[in-house]
């Protein structure tokens, strides 16, 4: 990894996929381009919705920004609220074809690499920043089978293994407005809600304090 001329973030978002025509997530992320928080220039970066391709060009990225936090954000349509994602794991079942035609079932996002790996950002904190901010958000246990949480854990194992000082992270957002009219009773969220959350969650994981124990978890 080079070193940054001053201290940078990495944000990225993805291509659209699956029939849409635009991706919320790197409509969002494209919207930071930039920006500085904490005393660090955020830099952005469209991933391809590719199995490997995606995981390739995120490495490209950290190694010419040398990032001292990557957050990695995609859609979720039918999810309500920001998903601040806890785990991903080593697993590629794809329900539909990537963009690439691809279609992996039940294999390793990498080999000999662990089952799982939690991201290391302060999720709890995170969350009630969020609500804090009027925002709607939950923790999410599982970041699918599918492109991103392939992105996630190549993310997670490339920190764990070799950027132990990286932060690193997955968000998942609501389908825009223009989305959800196209899907029934599917809900959505406003670009500007998604952009303000965005910088909420850049804020509080650029903060130097261990999370907190607040009961966030599911039921089911």
């Amino acid at each position: 990894m080079t070193k940054p001329l001053k201290p940078s973030i990495l944000i990225t978002g993805f291509a659209p996929f699956d029939g849409e025509q635009l991706n919320p997530s790197w409509q969002a992320v494209s919207e930071l381009e930039g920006e500085h928080i904490s005393g660090s220039v955020i830099h952005t970066k469209e991933l391809s919705c590719e199995f490997d391709s995606s995981l390739r060009e995120l490495h490209q990225a950290i190694d010419k920004y040398a990032p001292q936090l990557v957050l990695c954000v995609g859609q979720a349509g039918g999810r309500p609220d920001i998903s601040i994602e806890r785990v991903a794991i080593n697993i590629n079942d794809a329900r539909i074809p990537d963009n690439a035609g691809k279609q992996p079932v039940d294999t390793p996002v990498i080999a000999g690499a662990p089952s799982a790996y939690f991201t290391n950002l302060p999720i709890k904190r995170v969350f009630m920043a969020l609500q804090q901010a009027q925002i709607p958000a939950s923790i999410s246990n599982t970041a699918g089978t599918y492109v991103c949480n392939h992105v996630m854990f190549g993310l997670m194992h490339l920190i764990n293994q070799h950027e132990t000082h990286v932060k690193g992270g997955f968000i998942h957002i609501p389908y825009l407005p223009s989305q959800a009219i196209k899907h029934a009773n599917a809900p959505s969220m406003s670009l500007e809600t998604v952009v303000s959350a965005l910088r909420v969650i850049i804020t509080c994981a650029m903060q130097d304090k261990q999370d907190v124990k607040v009961a966030a978890g599911t039921t089911h």
